[in-house]
């Protein structure tokens, strides 16, 4: 587990907000940057809540980047889970190579090779507490609908 924690790693934060057009500024060149824009956008509208994206490019060779979310029921992680597959599907015309967890709805994983998405109910977020085992990686910060950058409902 060591190389993959350096003791001076700098943590970084990079806030990305809604430019005027309403189009979120992030790096245009990095596709996976933008759909997992859509996903945060996705997650919103069904109304997760605190969503975290971490950039884990240069901490893991897993993903590019990680997305938490919270739902509070079952029902909701299902359907934020269907919001996300939707949203990439028709913006994207992308669709996750796995998903996980859909049947029992607390801990949906959806899977798309270079983003790894977690919907998850509280108690297994705080129990399992992933994002604090990838705290070192760069956070994204996403404007969410109560922020004012979300879609009008």
């Amino acid at each position: 587990m060591s190389d993959y924690f350096q003791a001076n790693f700098p943590f970084k934060s990079l806030t990305v907000q809604k430019g005027l057009a309403g189009s979120t500024r992030i790096d245009s060149n990095d596709s996976s940057a933008n759909v997992v824009a859509t996903i945060a956008e996705a997650a919103s509208d069904r109304k997760a809540d605190e969503i975290l994206v971490l950039k884990v490019t240069d901490v893991s060779y897993l993903a590019d980047y990680f997305a938490f979310m919270t739902g509070y029921s079952r029902v909701q992680v299902r359907a934020i889970a269907q919001a996300i597959e939707d949203q990439v599907q028709q913006e994207w015309q992308r669709s996750p190579l796995r998903v996980e967890g859909k049947s029992e709805g607390s801990w949906v994983v959806l899977d798309y090779g270079d983003m790894i998405v977690h919907i998850m109910m509280p108690k297994e977020r705080e129990f399992y507490n992933l994002e604090a085992f990838w705290g070192h990686a760069e956070r994204v910060e996403f404007p969410t609908s109560d922020d004012g950058g979300g879609k009008s409902t």
